[in-house]
């Protein structure tokens, strides 16, 4: 499972660099690197290591009614001074070192924020009053065979608690199928999320058949509400996909 995502990148002599891609929180350990040399008892480890931690991030709101300052917020410090950007409704508002935003804040407005040159990665968007379901990629081309995640966040207003979330495909008037309670998709497709941020959802082994726009649907104690879809397309094609991300 970590041959595709560990790369030693060294030589014999004094070039050591582990690279670790598509970080998990599993990932959190100390590292140790060891040599071994052609003379007895020449063998050798590092000590103490280095420490990796994982970590999302996380808007934590502080402040009155209004006047409200924003932290992006980690588990642990981030190396290489990070620059931060914030999003508001989706949109751009700020670039700046400080993990902080102070403004004067609609209870309607959603906030997010991300790591520059990651910008990926998302943190959950929060609001007070706001609905909103937000992808981390509108569309995606992948193999067939291969497995994707559909990276997703959603928001609701505070006072309401989730009762039922799930993606679906088809639907008929008011009625919505749950992708997975689908008789065949056990154990092909999964719902990662939960019932308060998350909604990613995992599809294994990927089948031609799977092309199709995705739309994730929850239904809390007093709503319902489904964000815009998001299309996937499955090939076995690679000159397809080339041409598709062109």
């Amino acid at each position: 499972e970590n041959a595709d995502r560990l790369e030693y990148d060294g030589d014999k002599k004094n070039g050591h660099t582990l690279k670790i891609t598509d970080l998990r929180e599993s990932d959190s350990a100390t590292y140790w690197f060891r040599f071994i040399t052609d003379q007895t008892r020449g063998r050798y480890i590092g000590n103490p290591g280095v420490t990796l931690s994982v970590t999302g991030l996380q808007v934590k709101v502080t402040g009155g009614h209004q006047d409200k300052t924003l932290t992006c917020s980690t588990t642990c410090t981030l190396t290489d001074n990070p620059t931060y950007i914030w999003y508001k409704n989706g949109t751009i508002v700020k670039e700046d070192t400080s993990s902080l935003y102070s403004d004067s804040f609609s209870d309607a407005d959603s906030y997010s924020c991300a790591v520059k040159d990651q910008e990926d990665l998302h943190s959950p968007a929060v609001c007070q009053k706001c609905w909103s379901v937000t992808y981390t990629h509108q569309s995606i081309c992948a193999l067939k065979g291969s497995t994707v995640d559909i990276s997703c966040s959603y928001t609701y207003p505070s006072y309401h608690e989730i009762k039922q979330a799930f993606w679906y495909i088809k639907w008929s008037g008011m009625d919505h199928e749950d992708l997975s309670s689908v008789p065949g998709n056990e154990g092909h497709i999964e719902y990662l999320g939960d019932k308060k941020s998350d909604c990613t959802l995992r599809i294994t082994d990927l089948r031609l058949s799977d092309s199709a726009g995705y739309r994730f649907r929850f239904i809390t104690s007093g709503a319902k509400f489904s964000g815009s879809p998001v299309s996937l397309t499955v090939t076995g094609n690679l000159s397809h996909i080339s041409h598709l991300l062109l």
